[in-house]
């Protein structure tokens, strides 16, 4: 669902060339929960942005569901990313003057679905929401939140989610319930999912633990863990 071949990412800094990735190469299948790990700068940012069509790879090839991201235009990135990915950021990123239920339905609404409200309800009730479509954001807790941003990206039943520090603003035992959430959507969902962490305790969860280490792979431990 996901796959990278020697992926070589440079960044222009104050006049110097930084080599954020260095011949990457990955592979994540449907269903398949993978853990990025390693120091800030390792590159676990920069790999979820390529791997979510948000930026291209200074050489090799990113390929999203069968596309190649490099070999379309902004216009068909957008839709491939609407359609395709799904996104999980640490600072949950709901729009404060939104409902739960109006935050979940928003990506559904702007792809024109008319069938938007009866999803978002129905995705709520998969993250165990149900009863608090109406509340605003200010109303709910950190764990409540980060369900609803899950609620959010997967309304669209994406082939691909990307988790950025997805527990990085929970307390242990809320991280620990968001996780299991987590990888039992993808699972059951069939998504291959991307999580970028700085915890070995949040990557332990998972499949399969990338390390990465000033841009390239380190290490690949296969947990098995992954049910069918």
């Amino acid at each position: 669902m996901v796959t990278l071949r020697n992926v070589v990412k440079d960044y222009r800094a104050d006049g110097q060339l930084v080599r954020a990735l260095d011949g990457i190469s990955l592979d994540v299948a449907p269903g398949e929960f993978v853990a990025l790990v390693g120091r800030s700068g390792c590159g676990k940012s920069t790999l979820l942005n390529l791997a979510g069509a948000m930026d291209f790879p200074t050489s090799g090839e990113v390929v999203l569901d069968g596309v190649t991201t490099i070999s379309r235009d902004d216009a068909a990135l957008t839709k491939l990313r609407r359609e395709k990915v799904g996104f999980v950021f640490q600072s949950f990123q709901l729009i404060n003057t939104l409902s739960v239920v109006e935050n979940v339905e928003l990506p559904l609404l702007l792809a024109g679905n008319p069938d938007a409200r009866h999803l978002a309800l129905e995705r709520l009730a998969s993250v165990e929401l149900s009863g608090l479509e109406h509340r605003m954001p200010h109303q709910l807790s950190g764990g409540q939140m980060q369900r609803v941003a899950i609620a959010r990206a997967l309304v669209n039943n994406p082939k691909i989610l990307l988790a950025d520090e997805p527990t990085g603003n929970l307390d242990t035992t809320t991280g620990a319930v968001i996780l299991d959430l987590l990888k039992r959507l993808a699972s059951e969902n069939k998504v291959a999912t991307l999580m970028a962490t700085h915890s070995m305790e949040a990557a332990a969860i998972a499949d399969v633990v990338v390390e990465l280490r000033d841009g390239s792979i380190a290490a690949v431990k296969r947990t098995g863990t992954r049910t069918t």
